[in-house]
């Protein structure tokens, strides 16, 4: 059993493969479902639209598309609402294995005169010009717009444009490119036909009827009904900029089955995963962080392995006092590494926050690799992370309060208090004000009222009563033993070098864990990257916390927290890099709300990457002077 889990676990974070999630639905022919629960009718589903070029999701109506009078919208959970999903029914529908060859939707008519179709004619050129995408679902899969790229590849993405732009100059932009017949200048090109092409599976031998396993689509674009009456006819249908008038667009749609032999049900994501250029070079960089890794790691073992080796022989075979004071190094700050730092309420806050954000980071990565956040479980990843944040506020209490008692803090309700409220309400605030420049907007993105009641419930009535929980415990229990006595006069700290300096280890300690953190979109790939950061960071900040603590500086708390956390601060500017660099985002609402989201996710990082290089030099701390003879 054990064997077979771990193999479902690998082809997880492998091949997209998932466990739980949805079941599989069957297909037949109508008039044919000879098997139970069978389905004839395929229903397409419309997901909200967005653009790389802003951070403005809308919702699918928000455009004036063809819409259903009955708004069938399935159920959605918490992640599905933070992260703007708004999935309703379409008027497109269609029988399994029924070809349909240009099926009339609807017929949308703006007259310019009207100061109502007018704002949605602009709304819509608007959309096109920052190139809106429409994602559109069947079978709980997203239909995918395949189309080829250089050296004979072909990329898939999942949504297609709703319209391009050709300039006054005559320069097709994003997707106009792909036809050589959108040369009209200065005007709008509107996809208003799709091809869709369903791929489905026959599973003959267990007698289960047809399994979807792909769902493509091509857009195109065409004027309309023409002199034969055909409704998929004539040159691409397009808008001048300046255009006065009543302008109609008809919207179609065809589609066509093919069947696939070769395509399981289970692994039916890949060719979408496989067609990403991205995903080709994951290897690549995760052996390249990997061997970045190793290095330090032999590095650090190697200096630290020798070095103490003869330091602690050395100093467990003085036998006089005389011969001790002739040495010097990290064993002449054995009464004064343990002193409690400066602001240790805060670093005891930050620790408690920290820690209950690797932990939830940890379990969530860790259930996603066995497949039980897959793609199909749409939201489940958001969900399972805040209900774990909400859940883990008693670890969050306890190793705040065990900290701060150990650092002689006798104000545990200020602790406790700033535990459950400092972190996240610093996040919330900040998610609060982007929600209203969403609510202004009209953006899909925004929280309605009722969610941030139903999670402002969460923190106060689970989060911060399981803080408290945590917190009386580790007030309850003793401080934290340490190896060797503090004594009661502080050691004067020697005139330090520029290099063993607090500002430069830090600056210098947030490279290498910042070097080896990559974004990939595949669970087994991250959770790879998340052990390889954590070993980074706690590798990266004990070697300067030795070297710190050999040149007589024992204040090692702050900085080791610091040294890692310093992390954050180079993913925020490289965030910003990014910005100006590579992203086409315009408007000022959308500009803040990118900062803004960063600036969560800085924060986030800081607390997670700072405690990692804190407890790691604790860790280490203790157990250096836990070996050696101590007068």
């Amino acid at each position: 059993m054990l064997r077979r889990l771990l193999a479902a676990a690998l082809l997880s974070a492998a091949a997209g493969f998932y466990l739980p999630g949805l079941a599989p639905v069957s297909f037949c022919e109508p008039g044919k479902n000879q098997v139970p629960d069978c389905k004839s009718t395929i229903e397409l589903f419309v997901n909200r639209l967005d653009s790389v070029e802003s951070v403005l999701p809308y919702e699918y109506t928000a455009f004036d598309f063809c819409s259903k009078d009955t708004k069938n919208r399935p159920s959605e959970n918490l992640g599905q609402v933070l992260f703007g999903e708004r999935i309703e029914s379409s008027p497109y529908k269609f029988e399994f294995k029924k070809p349909v060859a240009c099926e009339k939707v609807c017929t949308q008519t703006y007259d310019t005169s009207k100061p109502s179709d007018k704002a949605k004619l602009d709304f819509l050129k608007k959309g096109m010009l920052l190139n809106y995408q429409h994602h559109w679902i069947v079978d709980n899969m997203p239909v995918t717009w395949c189309y080829d790229v250089e050296d004979g590849q072909k990329f898939c993405n999942p949504g297609f444009p709703i319209g391009c732009f050709v300039t006054e100059a005559g320069r097709p932009k994003d997707a106009c490119v792909v036809n050589s017949n959108f040369n009209e200048k200065d005007a709008f090109y509107i996809f208003n036909h799709v091809d869709i092409t369903i791929h489905y599976h026959i599973v003959e031998h267990e007698q289960l009827g047809a399994r979807l396993v792909a769902a493509k689509i091509e857009p195109k674009s065409f004027e309309g009904p023409g002199e034969d009456g055909q409704a998929c006819s004539g040159g691409p249908k397009f808008l001048r900029n300046k255009h006065s008038g009543v302008f109609e667009i008809p919207y179609t749609y065809s589609v066509n089955f093919v069947e696939d032999k070769n395509i399981r049900w289970a692994s039916r994501w890949d060719y979408i995963l496989e067609s990403m250029p991205h995903t080709n070079i994951q290897w690549f960089s995760i052996m390249n962080s990997l061997v970045i890794v190793l290095f330090l790691s032999g590095m650090v073992a190697m200096i630290l392995l020798r070095t103490l080796h003869k330091d602690i022989a050395r100093y467990n075979q003085m036998d006089s006092v005389e011969d001790a004071q002739e040495e010097f190094g990290w064993k002449l700050v054995h009464g004064d590494v343990f002193r409690p730092p400066r602001k240790g309420m805060l670093l005891s806050v930050f620790l408690g926050s920290g820690t209950q954000i690797f932990i939830m980071t940890f379990v969530t990565l860790f259930f996603a690799c066995l497949g039980f956040l897959s793609p199909a479980n749409r939201g489940a990843l958001m969900t399972c992370a805040v209900v774990l944040w909400v859940l883990l506020g008693a670890p969050a209490g306890y190793v705040a309060a065990r900290l701060y008692r150990s650092f002689g803090g006798e104000k545990w309700k200020t602790n406790v208090l700033l535990t459950a409220f400092l972190c996240p309400g610093v996040v919330f605030a900040d998610f609060f004000v982007m929600n209203l420049i969403l609510w202004g907007e009209g953006s899909s993105a925004a929280m309605p009222f009722g969610t941030l009641v139903a999670i402002l419930a969460l923190w106060f009535c689970i989060s911060v009563p399981l803080t408290f929980i945590g917190a009386y415990f580790g007030f309850k229990k003793a401080g934290i033993e340490h190896p060797v006595r503090t004594n009661q006069i502080p050691r004067q700290v020697p005139e330090q070098s520029f290099y063993t300096k607090p500002l430069p280890g830090i600056v210098m300690g947030g490279i290498l864990p910042f070097g080896s953190h990559q974004m990939y979109y595949m669970f087994g790939f991250l959770f790879l990257v998340f052990i390889i950061l954590v070993i980074t960071c706690s590798e990266a900040t004990i070697l300067l916390c030795y070297f710190h603590l050999c040149a007589e500086d024992y204040h090692w708390q702050w900085r080791s927290f610091l040294t890692s956390g310093f992390t954050a601060l180079y993913f925020l500017v490289y965030a910003i890099h990014y910005f100006f660099s590579k992203l086409q985002i315009t408007g000022l609402a959308s500009t803040i709300l990118y900062f803004g989201y960063t600036m969560i996710m800085a924060l986030i990082f800081f607390l997670f990457t700072g405690s990692i290089g804190f407890f790691a030099c604790f860790w280490f701390v203790t157990k250096i002077y836990s070996v050696v003879k101590v007068d």
